[in-house]
């Protein structure tokens, strides 16, 4: 995979796309406006959907990382442009939450391949939403994280209505929501939210080190977990053994179980190439 960049006209808001120096087929897709906190305007979300767009297509692209640069992971949306949009047209200024926010959600809870999470710094808003779309998370054991959207008189977007209760409970969702309070790494740790806390300068050696684990293993197999996973969040049962054993029989077919149980008898270690 070749490196990537994409860059606002500006030259302020930028996103890159990388291949892991130890394993290529993991892609480090990073946010890279830092004297912002990555915050989120129309150009460098537009760069974040065409990154993702492109790390889903690449079939040598088996684990993904999204991070920031900087003091913060991602701060939600630039609240400067935002006042722009408001003034500009109040009656399109969310427009966004469709055209943007909702298809970058989409894409990184559905990739049919690992997302991880390296935090390294606070997640906000948006940010926080970002993160919660992924499949698991590292973060920085200084980085501190809130919803922030009541306090200046909105609802959730980004996901956070759902992956919130998926994650902590309607109760626990609907008080972070309403209140706004922060909650530290320790915190989000204690409540499953990210898979381990360490040192700042370590968040994205962590987060590589379980990307290569991840894009090492059996990657038809990990698409079919975030889909059933998705499937078993909202449906009764009937519906979740249906769609359980659907996709075992398409798991059953591929190169990659068959590999598994051979290795498995020849007690030896998998090699799984995602066919």
């Amino acid at each position: 995979m070749t490196r990537v960049e994409t860059n606002s006209a500006a030259g302020d808001a930028a996103v890159l796309v990388t291949a892991d120096e130890k394993d290529p087929a993991v892609a480090i897709v990073t946010l890279n406006r830092p004297a912002k906190r990555n915050a989120l305007t129309v150009e460098l979300k537009e760069a974040l959907l065409s990154a993702l767009e492109g790390v889903a297509a690449d079939r040598s692209v088996r684990a993904v990382v999204l991070t920031g640069t900087g003091r913060s992971f991602c701060v939600g949306q630039d609240l400067g442009e935002h006042v722009q949009a408001l003034e500009a047209d109040a009656a399109t200024a969310f427009a966004t939450v469709e055209k943007h926010y909702n298809p970058i959600v989409r894409l990184l809870a559905t990739m049919p391949k690992p997302v991880v999470a390296a935090l390294n710094g606070g997640a906000v808003g948006a940010g926080l939403g970002l993160a919660l779309a992924c499949d698991l998370r590292v973060t920085a054991d200084s980085a501190t994280f809130a919803t922030a959207f009541a306090a200046i008189g909105l609802t959730a977007d980004s996901g956070l209505s759902a992956t919130l209760v998926h994650s902590l409970g309607a109760a626990r969702a609907t008080e972070l929501l309403l209140l706004g309070e922060s909650f530290d790494a320790a915190a989000a740790q204690a409540s499953g939210l990210v898979r381990a806390v360490v040192p700042v300068e370590e968040v994205l050696g962590a987060a590589l080190e379980l990307a290569r684990t991840l894009a090492a293993g059996p990657t038809l197999a990990y698409a079919e977990i975030k889909r059933a996973v998705a499937i078993g969040a909202v449906s009764p049962l009937p519906r979740v053994l249906e769609e359980e054993g659907a996709a075992q029989g398409r798991l059953g077919v591929t190169r990659d179980h068959r590999e598994a149980v051979d290795a498995f008898l020849a007690k030896r270690r998998p090699s799984f190439e995602g066919a």
